[in-house]
């Protein structure tokens, strides 16, 4: 059974302050939650109020899982510029303390077309590997996320599970992993399976939501039972996170997902 960890950016929005989205999760039956940005820097994000959220997880026991560096799409290469990222991933790294979580989840930025895509993915390597040790010793893991170009992120660097990995494999740390977004990988055209059985133990990090659409595991083409059935089959038992644009009333719409997750 995996642990499932509803977003609070696009679920439980029927109560208005994310903490209270933390309660609403767990009067659901959930342990766990994910959300995007803790400050707000980048939209559609807002900023939490953090002892308040605090507050709503202690009092509840729900772990946070994820949350998003800020600023989120940090780089684009060239001009190199990542102070922004560096400037704030220390403070994102207290907020993660505070609230008891473990992973901040990091992407590529964009990409640049005058410069080969090679040199590009051993940018991210270097920029990596400096973020890694300047955050050594915290606890915290970073995921890295590729995202899919043709739909939702266009321009978008890493947009290939495989290439993720490559990076991953180039920092050589244990904490710092990929995030397996199984929506951005099928929009990606990818081979499931294959993507998992290549990147191993280097995912640190999974979240769902279902292709076509982006709605709520049930509302697309995805064979869940399948895919739920080839992360098992990679070794991936952590939580996963329920990053999705809802088509119903937030609790119908994790009915088919927690029944599916509870068989995997």
């Amino acid at each position: 059974m995996y642990q499932l960890a509803p977003n609070i950016e696009l679920l439980f929005t029927e109560v208005a302050e994310y903490h209270d989205r933390v309660r609403a999760a767990a009067a659901a039956g959930f342990t766990a939650v994910e959300m995007w940005g803790p400050t707000g820097v980048d939209a559609p994000a807002r900023p939490k109020d953090i002892p308040a959220l605090k507050a709503a997880l202690e009092e509840t026991g729900v772990v946070l899982t994820a949350q998003l560096s800020e600023p989120r799409t940090q780089f684009m290469i060239p001009p190199f510029d990542d102070s922004p990222f560096f400037n704030k991933l220390d403070e994102g790294v207290e907020i993660a303390h505070q609230l008891g979580c473990t992973r901040i989840v990091v992407g590529s930025g964009t990409g640049f077309g005058g410069s080969k895509r090679q040199v590009q993915l051993d940018k991210l390597v270097d920029i990596y590997t400096r973020a890694t040790k300047q955050i050594e010793g915290s606890g915290i893991t970073l995921v890295l996320e590729p995202v899919n170009v043709r739909v939702d992120h266009p321009g978008s660097l890493l947009d290939r599970t495989a290439e993720a990995v490559y990076v991953a494999r180039g920092i050589d740390s244990p904490f710092f992993g990929v995030l397996y977004d199984l929506y951005h990988s099928t929009v990606e055209g990818e081979d499931v399976a294959a993507e998992l059985a290549n990147a191993g133990d280097i995912i640190k990090y999974v979240q769902v939501a279902d292709a076509p659409g982006r709605g709520e595991p049930g509302s697309g083409a995805i064979d869940w039972t399948a895919r739920l059935g080839d992360l098992r089959a990679a070794g991936y038992d952590g939580p996963l996170g329920l990053e999705y644009y809802p088509t119903k009333e937030t609790l119908a719409s994790v009915e088919y997902i927690r029944e599916v997750a509870a068989r995997a």
